[in-house]
């Protein structure tokens, strides 16, 4: 009887390490379900991955005047959105200029575009200095720049009006035609 009983005490401890590996291996499932952090992190790296390999477009209007200055002109564009946002997107394809029969270009040589920022409805977009020392326009000229910038932010439907600074600073008129003081709203009477 006590060979018998070490036997079935023996049986009993091999099931009960039997059930002890079971479990342990059914927890390990159940934790490949929740992540690891490093296996987190490598997952987040290919979806980084999958999300980089493809390029994020955004069709966009801008706006060039007409080579007769009566006005502006609205060209669709698709604009990458991978490294720029798609105000600093739609305002880089803008100063790219045109090449449209009936289209003009205003944007003065060597100026840039430095930042954009939009907040409470407001667009404020900073040019290098250049946008205001190498323009050479008139009235007409100032108004088609002005235009082309303010109207190609405001096509942007939570953009209501727009401030323009040179090299960081507020200024009252890019060449005296015009008042930019306070942030301007879209300028519909350039779109007839």
């Amino acid at each position: 009887m006590l060979v018998r009983f070490k036997k079935m005490s023996y049986m009993l401890a091999v099931l009960a390490a039997v059930s002890v590996l079971a479990l342990a291996a059914g927890c390990s499932d159940e934790q490949k379900g929740t992540s690891s952090p490093a296996a987190q992190t490598e997952q987040m790296q290919d979806q980084e991955k999958s999300a980089a390999a493809e390029p994020k477009e955004l069709m966009v209007n801008v706006y060039y005047p007409r080579s007769d200055g009566t006005g502006l002109v609205a060209v669709r564009r698709t604009v990458s959105t991978e490294k720029d946002d798609k105000y600093t997107a739609a305002m880089k394809s803008l100063l790219t200029g045109t090449k449209e029969k009936g289209q003009t270009n205003v944007f003065p040589k060597k100026a840039k575009l430095r930042s954009i920022v939009v907040k409470d409805g407001i667009a404020t977009v900073d040019f290098s200095k250049e946008l205001q020392t190498n323009f050479s326009g008139g009235s007409t000229g100032e108004e088609m720049l002005i235009g082309s910038i303010v109207n190609t932010l405001t096509d942007f439907p939570e953009v209501q009006k727009v401030s323009i600074l040179i090299d960081g600073s507020a200024v009252e008129t890019l060449s005296g035609h015009m008042d930019l003081s306070e942030p301007l709203t879209r300028m519909t009477e350039l779109l007839k």
